[in-house]
């Protein structure tokens, strides 16, 4: 009997697959397709704080519009205040308590002080575990890379001396020097870490000559960096390894497993496929597994890691050093 059981975070799950932060996760249909269709946790829609900070904006220029307009009036709207977070704290409340497997928030915030208050009040609503949510966009030409960290390695601190439930931390790839960071964060105790976050990027219609924001869903190729970090990363951290990014396939499960991840996210494929294509992708991980005669993931993980390997080489090339090498085997495929 195949047994896909993993554990990431420390939550004991039924196999590797986690349903990753989106829009679908508001709908409580969707959480019961996806928990259906074999989803061993969802990580839920993040809370933005620049998105309550713009709702609140707007809601304070509305109410303001005609105020004032009467020597005799100040103002026409009662005193009215923004909710903040209280609605999404409320919807991920219904959500754990129509999911019977475990719930992640998510969070991104701005301030250290918004970080720790909303991480406590993520925490209270009962979910499983914290997934937090870090990026830095290049917008400041005197704010240098070490200033950076040490703010974002402050506000982790001070989260995980406040919050009891695990944390996790979901990184981009635009670090310097992403290991030694990777690093300074594992030895503060955070219980796993997820690679990486697809950050939007704008993009510009010539013909209207106007921005626009298309589908930011991943491809299947997009995969190979989450792996090159999966394997180098395998038995030199304490946090557990979560890969996203490009994995659409039960195939992709098994590559980033046989790296050395404790499990994966995936949203694209869910977007491209439907929820029920989980199942999908647990069928085809079973039959590779049974294939290889792989009992459990412990038989596998990995296997083809940084760690195990006789080629030190694999996992450092940048360049395209094999094909160079092997630049006439590859012309004889190539019709020019």
């Amino acid at each position: 009997m195949t047994d896909l059981k993993t554990t990431y975070l420390g939550l004991k799950l039924k196999n590797p697959i986690i349903a990753g932060s989106c829009n679908l996760s508001t709908d409580h249909d969707v959480l019961k397709r996806l928990e259906d269709s074999g989803a061993a946790a969802v990580v839920y829609k993040s809370l933005f704080e620049e998105q309550i900070q713009l709702e609140r904006y707007q809601m304070d220029e509305d109410l303001g519009e005609y105020a004032e307009r009467s020597a005799e009036m100040l103002s026409i709207f009662p005193n009215l205040e923004h909710a903040g977070p209280q609605e999404h704290l409320e919807n991920l409340s219904k959500a754990k308590s129509v999911l019977g497997i475990p719930l992640i928030a998510s969070l991104n915030a701005v301030y250290k002080e918004s970080w720790v208050d909303y991480a406590q009040q993520l925490e209270q609503t009962g979910v499983d575990a914290l997934e937090l949510n870090f990026y830095s966009i290049p917008n400041k030409f005197d704010k240098d890379s070490k200033t950076i960290e040490l703010e974002q390695i402050d506000i982790i601190k001070a989260i995980l001396g406040k919050v009891k439930i695990p944390v996790s931390v979901k990184l981009s790839l635009y670090y310097t020097n992403p290991l030694n960071f990777i690093k300074q964060v594992d030895d503060l105790g955070v219980k796993g870490f997820v690679f990486f976050n697809k950050l939007f990027q704008p993009e510009i219609n010539i013909e209207d000559e106007k921005h626009i924001t298309p589908w930011n869903l991943s491809e299947p190729n997009d995969k190979r960096v989450p792996l090159r970090f999966a394997g180098v990363l395998y038995s030199r951290i304490k946090a557990q390894i979560c890969s996203s990014t490009g994995i659409f396939e039960g195939k992709d499960v098994a590559a980033m497993i046989l790296a050395g991840a404790d499990a994966v996210q995936v949203v694209s494929t869910l977007y491209r496929n439907k929820p029920e294509h989980i199942a999908k992708m647990l069928e085809d991980l079973t039959a590779w597994m049974e294939k290889k005669d792989y009992s459990n993931l412990e038989s596998f993980r990995g296997k083809l890691s940084a760690a195990t390997l006789n080629d030190p080489f694999i996992y450092k090339r940048a360049q395209y050093v094999d094909a160079l090498l092997g630049s006439n085997s590859l012309l004889k495929k190539v019709q020019l």
